[in-house]
């Protein structure tokens, strides 16, 4: 291990009882950038988070964080991440400038550094307008936004961000979304844990996919979706007796072998040309006397990737996180 990436980790295992929820995770997340642990309910994405915080330890492996030992040095490690579970960790009685201020002084700023930078996160996180309001009375991403505050008190180096946006609205995911890029341009490492496949690709430099406990791929998410193939044309035909004709002009406009799927009246056919490619399809159907009752031009998205590496896909709902099954 070196010590130039902020979170590393080699051989991670751990077992409850007899599930084996890590199996030899490595892991190496460069300073200044987002990574995405990607990967069903159940996959080991919190429990790998559990260790990296020190809340948890591995039967086996090694991690650093911030250049320290997550075991041997766990202390050290705490004063340098922020953590952002699954669910908001708020004091509800509290108005959310007390909570801010109650984190402060948990990492042993003085008074008055505490309500300074309670005062600076809640105007960052828009929350200055209900900063005297009990936390109970905010909406669900107002608490989110609180909770991912309340992880930047003390101005960590690595944040740990584990399922940030699950149960929240669009336009609350969009927020947090903003947040953490945000974070990432002051100079923040942020790994992220999510289930969410628009979320990985749209924040992650790199994407971990995590499944069975196990990493199963690695890479930009460019990377990843190269490795399912290049673009494809899908149509849908109005009936049946149109899925020859429709098989044959596809196979002109492309020069490839076209996959039927008669039960959907379906029919694929890989393409290169973009655009043009779908142009020169919509014209040999036109030839041969078929109206798609849909086409469309369809690039990789990382659910194929996921498909294509475990069978089903991401967003597949399967147990909880055995992390937190033997809590």
């Amino acid at each position: 291990m070196t010590g130039d990436a902020a979170v590393q980790a080699e051989g991670l295992r751990k077992r409850y009882r007899r599930t084996e929820a890590l199996r030899g995770v490595d892991l190496v997340v460069e300073q200044g950038t987002v990574c995405g642990l990607l990967g069903p309910n159940g996959a080991g994405k919190t429990t790998i988070v559990r260790i990296l915080t020190t809340l948890l330890r591995p039967d086996a492996g090694r991690a650093t964080v911030a250049g320290y030992d997550v075991l041997k040095q766990a202390a050290l490690v705490r004063y340098r991440i922020g953590l952002a579970g699954q669910y908001a960790a708020v004091d509800e009685l509290l108005t959310g400038r007390a909570n801010l201020e109650m984190v402060g002084r948990l990492y042993h700023l003085p008074g008055r550094q505490a309500r300074a930078r309670a005062e600076e996160l809640l105007e960052r996180f828009d929350l200055a307008d209900a900063a005297n309001r009990v936390a109970k009375t905010y909406s669900g991403g107002m608490r989110r936004r609180l909770d991912v505050a309340a992880a930047l008190v003390a101005a960590p180096p690595v944040l740990f961000l584990d399922e940030p946006t699950t149960g929240l609205d669009p336009r609350s995911r969009n927020d947090v979304w903003k947040i953490i890029a945000e974070l990432v341009a002051d100079g923040t490492t942020v790994l992220l844990t999510t289930q969410y496949l628009e979320e990985a690709d749209r924040l992650a430099d790199k994407i971990v996919v995590i499944d069975t406990g196990e990493v199963v791929a690695s890479g930009t998410a460019a990377e990843l979706k190269s490795k399912v193939g290049g673009e494809r044309i899908d149509v849908v035909v109005p009936s049946l007796d149109q899925l020859a004709d429709a098989a044959t002009a596809l196979r002109r406009a492309s020069g490839a072998e076209p996959s039927v799927e008669p039960d959907d009246r379906r029919i694929t056919v890989a393409v290169r040309g973009g655009a043009a490619a779908l142009t020169a399809a919509v014209r040999e159907l036109d030839a041969v006397g078929v109206a798609a009752e849909d086409i469309a031009l369809r690039r990789p998205t990382l659910d194929d990737v996921f498909l294509r590496l475990t069978g089903h896909h991401a967003e597949q709902s399967g147990e909880p996180d055995l992390a937190e099954v033997a809590r």
